[in-house]
């Protein structure tokens, strides 16, 4: 760990077998009011707690932390679920803007009902995140509640977000781009898997606009047209996209792949880009280093975040070898992208945390969330180190602040 990574205890898991996850960012476009968001699951993909928290001082204190809902469990079996995404402050009205994954889940299951059942709804807070003034389901206009978009029935196939790093952007000519993911389906109209990984999704983005009464706030909603990776490549398709303008008016987005069940296969990042404010993207391409030289990178989110400086950093995993679907997901690192090529630059790459001696190979350093402090411009990076020992869940949450 080089001297500008620092890291600190952000919050201690609640009890033994629990993977503890935080979040923060700023509630306001200007001062120190922070939300903060901590949660921990027992088992993979299904949260069991999410507390809220707030601070006026930058993060240096908080409140006492609320509860919000997560599962609702159903007197038949199974659960209602709620997974919210970090809170995302608009640049130029100053709304917290919240998407949230819903669906029912006879099973519980993620797989077998989170492929089928899962849809968008979306919050709008205008106090700070403290409460919100509209809560509402994600519906492509002329469409319905069973059928909120284009290429999506609830109960044959699903729409998501796919991870913390899938942040929505605002672009120049004031649309709202949030990054999404969808199940695909074949001819009998239901959920496919053409890869045969753990799941397979293809990449999307719904374009939104506020209303234009300011007292109003709806989004009216399209969906894009879909971003697909051939199976043959990535074995789960185009998964949890991350989006960033840049300053020619492009849009770059980088897209998670696998070689899930087929290990022979290279695991790489892959990236696609739009040039007319994401109506329509180019072919989806592996993601390499600025001077054309391949990485390996495995199956796993990463975020773009704008630095004040005018930088785009891109933040993930890369690995030394060809990996094998989700591992390892070590070492974390983050690194600038060349603003032409939209590229990554190499000697730029830095190692934010990485595996240490005595942990399990299997240990993951994935599931963050970053974003600059207005006041230090350090990068804050949330991340739990997990499973630092096999078959162990409890991991508690880190805060690694970089100077850049």
């Amino acid at each position: 760990m080089t001297p500008a990574v620092r890291e600190e205890l952000f919050w201690k898991a609640p009890a033994p077998g629990a993977y503890a996850l935080c979040d923060s960012g700023y509630t306001r476009l200007s001062g120190a009011e922070k939300i903060c968001r901590r949660s921990y699951m027992t088992r993979s993909d299904r949260l069991d707690v999410m507390e809220i928290g707030y601070s006026s001082d930058n993060g240096a204190t908080w409140s006492d932390f609320r509860s919000e809902n997560v599962v609702e469990p159903m007197p038949e079996g199974g659960a209602i679920r709620h997974h919210a995404m970090p809170p995302f402050l608009d640049p130029l009205n100053g709304r917290l803007l919240v998407l949230v994954n819903e669906g029912v889940r006879p099973a519980d299951d993620p797989i077998k009902d989170g492929m089928t059942r899962t849809y968008l709804s979306y919050r709008v807070s205008v106090d700070g995140g403290r409460s919100y003034a509209l809560s509402e389901q994600v519906i492509e206009e002329g469409y319905t509640p069973e059928q909120p978009m284009r290429g999506v029935t609830i109960g044959r196939n699903a729409v998501m977000s796919g991870d913390s790093g899938c942040e929505p952007v605002r672009t120049p000519g004031g649309r709202l781009l949030v990054p999404c993911q969808v199940c695909p389906v074949g001819p009998d109209g239901r959920y496919i898997n053409p890869g045969g990984g753990y799941s397979y999704h293809e990449a999307a983005v719904l374009i939104g606009r506020w209303a234009e009464d300011p007292g109003d706030l709806r989004i009216t909603w399209r969906l894009s047209p879909s971003i697909r990776n051939d199976p043959a490549r990535s074995t789960r398709g185009a998964i949890e996209p991350t989006l960033a303008p840049v300053s020619d008016g492009r849009l770059l987005m980088v897209l998670r792949g696998s070689n899930d069940v087929k290990p022979e296969l290279p695991g790489y990042r892959w990236f696609t880009v739009s040039s007319d404010e994401g109506d329509t993207w180019g072919p989806v391409r592996p993601w390499t280093y600025s001077d054309g030289t391949p990485f390996y990178s495995p199956s796993s989110m990463s975020q773009l975040v704008r630095h004040s400086s005018g930088a785009l950093w891109w933040i993930g995993n890369i690995s030394d070898g060809n990996p094998r679907g989700n591992s390892p997901r070590w070492p974390l690192v983050m690194g600038r992208v060349e603003p032409c090529s939209l590229l990554l630059e190499r000697e730029s790459v830095r190692v934010v945390d990485t595996r240490r001696d005595g942990e399990w190979e299997g240990m993951t350093l994935s599931n963050f969330h970053a974003h600059e402090d207005r006041f230090t411009h350090e990068m804050l990076v949330h991340v739990s180190r997990f499973q630092t020992r096999k078959g162990d869940w409890t991991a508690d949450a880190s805060l690694f602040r970089v100077t850049l």
